[in-house]
């Protein structure tokens, strides 16, 4: 196992470089000058722009400048952000709680609602509720983010008013940020209303950035069950006149969870991704709006620390999710 450990660990050092060299790269090809939108309206002259830029190291070749945001990285420096002046990993360590509350909300609807169908959709393989719940899953694996958050906004928020339309709580409730996570916050400041208006605020945003996990999971437990219930020992299983439930559950149900374990892990990173336009339609104050933001702003630290950041969260996911498949299967540590 030890040796199994070792060889993901390896693993994660190229993939750490090529992320250091798309996160460096990546706001350079945008268009504008950070030193002059840095400036704001009031402008700045010649000297003082070519002074700015040479204080943070813009003047110098890319691979220099490459190279001293390695150096810095290494040296737990993330930089600071050229709009608001604040350090970037404690803006990112202040918003990433509610991407966190986000993405749990949403992975948990996902796996709830997931696994079932596609359980019940390989049993009752062919059947109008197989052919109803894949075509939805298709349906929600194709529909773009921002149009269906924008739908159900415009029936839920806009027609029927059943939940708020931006924001993480009502303004009129205000309590000290203990943990980050709004819905404890909200129940541990004792007053009446917090918690609710929290998960009301919660609903749609992460309804519409689990519909692409729930579509993936669902089609991906349907794969896994028809072929493990294909398989000589679930037959025998069978033939012995194992109650069916037994056979199900125990043993089709146990080894088709495999791969849909590896698929839930590679899901949190589209979460990541999905969070990116989520929050911006929701107004959620997380790490995507933030993102989008920086980006606008051409705010360089932010966008490539906070790009690097988030790949650090997936990598070590699925860091954790490869460990967790080879404990649950042994035969993946000797491949």
């Amino acid at each position: 196992m030890i040796r199994f450990i070792l060889s993901r660990l390896l693993y994660l050092v190229p993939t750490f470089i090529g992320i250091t060299i798309i996160a460096f790269s990546f706001p350079r090809f945008l268009a504008g000058d950070p030193v002059l939108l840095m400036a704001g309206e009031r402008g700045v002259s010649p000297e003082r722009h070519a002074e700015l830029t040479a204080q943070l190291g813009y003047d110098k070749p890319l691979v220099m400048q490459y190279f001293d945001f390695l150096g810095r990285l290494l040296q737990g420096d993330f930089g600071t952000s050229l709009v608001t002046k604040k350090p970037v990993f404690t803006e990112f360590l202040s918003l990433f709680p509610a991407t966190v509350e986000l993405g749990m909300v949403a992975i948990f609807i996902a796996v709830v609602l997931g696994v079932p169908i596609g359980v019940i959709a390989a049993i009752k393989r062919g059947s109008w509720f197989d052919q109803f719940s894949m075509t939805a899953a298709l349906v929600g694996f194709s529909m773009p983010i921002f149009w269906w958050g924008l739908l159900l906004i415009i029936f839920f928020s806009g027609y029927l008013g059943w939940t708020p339309v931006s924001g993480r709580i009502s303004l009129m409730y205000f309590f000290p940020n203990i943990t980050g996570f709004m819905l404890i916050d909200s129940l541990l400041s004792g007053q009446d209303g917090a918690f609710a208006s929290a998960a009301q605020h919660l609903i749609l945003p992460s309804v519409v950035l689990a519909t692409i996990p729930l579509a993936v999971i669902a089609r991906q437990t349907r794969s896994a069950m028809l072929e493990v219930m294909s398989e000589d020992y679930v037959r025998t299983a069978r033939a012995k006149g194992m109650p069916r439930r037994r056979v199900i559950g125990v043993h089709a149900l146990r080894n088709a969870l495999i791969p849909v374990v590896t698929t839930i892990g590679l899901q949190i990173g589209v979460l990541l991704a999905g969070a990116i336009l989520t929050e911006t339609i929701f107004s959620w104050p997380g790490i995507g709006k933030w993102m989008i933001d920086s980006i606008s702003r051409r705010d360089y630290p932010a966008v490539q620390s906070g790009l690097l950041l988030i790949a650090g969260v997936v990598m070590v996911v699925n860091l954790l999710v490869d460990l967790t498949y080879g404990l649950i299967n042994p035969r993946i540590r000797h491949r």
